[in-house]
């Protein structure tokens, strides 16, 4: 973490109340925050609350609220507190996410699908659409996106999940072209394969609901520990911060990707489409007969 890297900085963080999206808010109070965080689990959220509220300083504000992301009425009323009770916005951290529905396509309740691809993708679309003219207005923002393993590989029995995820990296890197130029950077995390509650959530929906190879991943990764949320979160810091200006459109791996350094390569990743989603075509692969 940057000592005082978002000192007198304001961010909004959803699914803030437990697991990596707690931890980034934890480790923005440490880097002289205030925050307005959101959930739909109003005791866990409390909980959250007071206990961010221990970490900050006097001049720090933690302010809570129940939401569902993904109704409109709620991401309005998250970002005008924000606005008006923070004094203003400079951070929207798009974290809220489930796995949804497990299973093959044909068996899974189609509601479920719907809520997913809901929370995951137009919550997040939701949230950033209604900070974008705050944004706009003061010529400043910074948009992080929280993606996920189903962003880059097919996740089967997951579909839900695994579409909304990369479709919201893909709404990402649009939405940084349509805000090139106006100090706004958007920018996705994979944050790698972690330990949290959505872990055991697999464990317990078994291989018969995830698949075989996906559940003895997961198996292993609950006994090896998986990545730890700190990685992830002080990358979410990075993001947050003026260190970060002009890095926008990208995704961006926590464990693999040196972004620290990334600063010192502004114009390369800007006229680049590396750390970005693209078709691999066969020529890409060494295939001579796929394209011309």
């Amino acid at each position: 973490m940057i000592a005082g890297a978002l000192k007198r900085k304001r961010a909004i963080i959803t699914g803030a109340n437990q697991g990596l999206g707690h931890e980034i808010a934890r480790q923005y109070v440490l880097a002289g925050a205030s925050l307005m965080i959101c959930a739909r689990n109003e005791d866990l959220l409390h909980k959250a609350a007071k206990d961010l509220s221990a970490l900050a300083g006097p001049e720090q504000t933690i302010l809570f609220q129940k939401a569902d992301i993904s109704q409109i009425g709620d991401v309005r009323q998250v970002v005008l507190r924000a606005i008006n009770e923070l004094g203003g916005c400079e951070i929207l951290v798009n974290n809220a996410g489930i796995y949804g529905p497990k299973g093959p396509i044909e068996s899974i309740d189609w509601q479920s699908w719907v809520d997913t691809i809901s929370i995951n993708l137009l919550g997040s679309v939701l949230m950033s659409k209604e900070l974008v003219p705050h944004f706009r207005t003061q010529g400043y923002g910074k948009i992080i996106q929280i993606s996920g393993g189903g962003a880059t590989n097919p996740l089967p029995m997951l579909s839900a999940y695994a579409v909304s995820k990369a479709a919201i990296v893909r709404f990402a890197e649009t939405l940084a072209e349509e805000l090139r130029g106006t100090g706004i950077d958007v920018n996705a995390i994979a944050p790698g394969a972690l330990n949290t509650g959505m872990l055991n959530e697999i464990l317990e929906a078994g291989p018969e609901k995830v698949g075989q190879e996906f559940y003895d991943r997961s198996v292993k990764q609950k006994s090896s520990g998986g990545v730890p949320l700190t990685r992830g979160a002080e990358l979410a810091v990075f993001l947050a911060s003026a260190k970060s200006n002009g890095v926008t459109g990208k995704l961006i791996s926590a464990v693999w990707d040196n972004w620290e350094d990334w600063p010192a390569h502004i114009l390369e990743l800007d006229q680049s489409d590396a750390y970005t989603l693209r078709r691999i075509v066969g020529k890409d692969r060494g295939l001579d007969w796929g394209d011309k």
